[in-house]
């Protein structure tokens, strides 16, 4: 009797000869398409279209033959598939998991296009997303949702049922679509308390190509979160836990050699390729994606999304929520690296947009925490407020503009604070932290902590301690917020609702809550 892995590497095999035989006889042994589909960096006249054929998702390759196969894609111009946009085959390649990325052009800018995959007799249910407005065309007004942070053991991703129902052109999400660790059966919060978990890992920490693609392919199963990518498309960048917590550059906390590390950030990167709706042009070389880039959205909103992990400095003090060491004002650190800041510098300056995003992964307030006691000053050294030289530099880049808004994730809470640079004791722009998805858990910031920091922090206007996502409504000259919540990720059914709503009129950089 053949074995499952002799069968289905006779099924390779006979692919490399006859693709279409193999299709015709459906030699795979589950539903390929197991891990859903996503769109995702949308322009004006198309997007990627995404999905991975994974019909055993805790096996290294899927379960997949080891050839490629070609896959049927269809874009329409209706949710009821009678008129037909465009159509093709794709390869799906075994050197990328038998991931598909197919990057559409010659679509109509800003109208909404739906979308599947089929292979043989399977199908995927239809995905939706639109194109974005033409560059400098007149624009009044956009929609777009922010999301990240979900730690699949600490709660269910019941907030993106409800972020798949809002009606919003597209949704940028900040990063840690992963963690990277082992199952552990209790996790311990930044405040020391134990928290149990709602589900477990599958598998060891993530080192190898096969751990990182085995917890994508966990993640991805969920069902809220396929929900989501269905209904729009998605710009992706990654944050730390996608590789490795509190990684930068060339160096991780747990492990100091980089030529080590090099090996476990290639797995990391090309698992990530594998598993978002990228272009070719963030296809990874070997350790390292170009994954800044920028998308100008009509002539009212020009998006900047940053990286600020790979060209980082490493992390001063001992790396964490430290007492201010001096390291944190060395003037030769940096957080975007000199390429990155001065591709950022010059897109701010031609923008001509009437608002500027400038969606970014960690903290760029320095929010100053205290010891208990309330003698020693605490900073998230993995934030800007560890490179404080680099800070102001990006805060002077901010002055005068009265048009850019700062958007970032990490801290798996909501802030909104106004930014002031040190030089001229003057409020720049404005920062709008997202919480997170399910990182954290039902809540874990006890109250007397969060008006601790409210007290230290003047500039801070509101924080709150929920799972969930934000909703970005931006006009010509008024961009609002909405801070949305679910009061629950311990257990399904989670109900969401408006937490506070953030205004800023353009021209002021200030904030005003409701």
């Amino acid at each position: 009797m053949l074995s499952r892995r002799q069968l289905l590497t006779g099924a390779g095999a006979g692919l490399l000869a006859a693709p279409a035989i193999l299709r015709g006889q459906q030699l795979l042994m589950g539903f390929p398409f197991r891990l859903g589909i996503a769109a995702g960096d949308p322009s004006h006249d198309g997007f990627v279209i995404w999905t991975r054929l994974c019909p055993d998702p805790f096996d290294e390759h899927g379960g997949m033959p080891f050839g490629p196969v070609e896959v049927d894609w269809f874009v329409y111009e209706d949710e009821g598939m009678r008129r037909l946009a465009q159509k093709g085959k794709a390869t799906a390649w075994p050197e990328l998991g038998h991931s598909i990325h197919v990057e559409l052009t010659g679509l109509q800018p800003d109208r909404p296009y739906w979308y599947r995959f089929i292979l043989g007799r399977d199908k995927t249910p239809l995905g939706r997303a639109r194109t974005l407005p033409a560059p400098g065309a007149r624009l009044d007004r956009i929609r777009f949702g922010v999301a990240g942070c979900q730690h699949y053991e600490h709660g269910l991703f019941t907030a993106y049922r409800h972020l798949a129902q809002e009606d919003v052109a597209f949704v940028w999400h900040y990063g840690d679509y992963i963690y990277e660790d082992r199952a552990r059966q209790v996790n311990y919060e930044r405040d020391g308390s134990a928290k149990d978990n709602v589900r477990d890992h599958v598998g060891a920490d993530c080192l190898t190509i096969g751990d990182y693609r085995r917890r994508y392919a966990q993640y991805k199963m969920d069902q809220d979160l396929q929900a989501a990518h269905r209904a729009a498309a998605w710009f992706t960048t990654f944050d730390d836990h996608e590789v490795v917590d509190n990684w930068t550059s060339t160096v991780s906390p747990y492990q100091r050699d980089p030529a080590l590390f090099a090996i476990r950030r290639a797995a990391a990167m090309q698992a990530y390729y594998e598993h978002m709706p990228l272009r070719r042009a963030q296809m990874p070389d070997g350790s390292a994606m170009q994954l800044y880039r920028r998308i100008r959205l009509g002539d009212l909103l020009t998006a900047h999304f940053l990286d600020t992990r790979q060209y980082r400095s490493p992390l001063p003090c001992q790396g964490g929520f430290d007492p201010v060491c001096p390291g944190i004002d060395a003037p030769a650190t940096t957080v975007l690296g000199a390429a990155q800041e001065q591709w950022l510098g010059k897109g701010l300056r031609d923008s001509g947009s009437r608002w500027d995003l400038i969606a970014q992964q960690v903290m760029l307030m320095s929010l100053e925490r205290r010891t208990d006691d309330g003698d020693a000053r605490i900073r998230n050294v993995d934030s800007w407020a560890g490179y404080e030289v680099a800070r102001q530099r990006m805060l002077d880049s901010l002055a005068g503009r009265g048009n850019a808004v700062v958007m970032t994730g990490d801290e798996h809470q909501n802030f909104a604070a106004e930014l002031r640079r040190a030089r001229k004791d003057e409020v720049v722009a404005v920062e709008l932290v997202t919480t997170s998805i399910s990182s954290g858990g039902d809540g874990w910031v006890r109250p007397e902590t969060q008006a601790q920091v409210r007290a230290n922090n003047p500039d801070l206007k509101y924080s709150s301690d929920r799972r969930g996502y934000a909703i970005c409504d931006v006009g010509r000259d008024q961009w609002q917020t909405l801070f949305r919540g679910v009061d629950q990720v311990s257990r399904p059914g989670g109900a969401i609702s408006t937490l506070a709503t953030a205004t800023i009129e353009r021209g002021r950089p200030a904030l005003n809550l409701s």
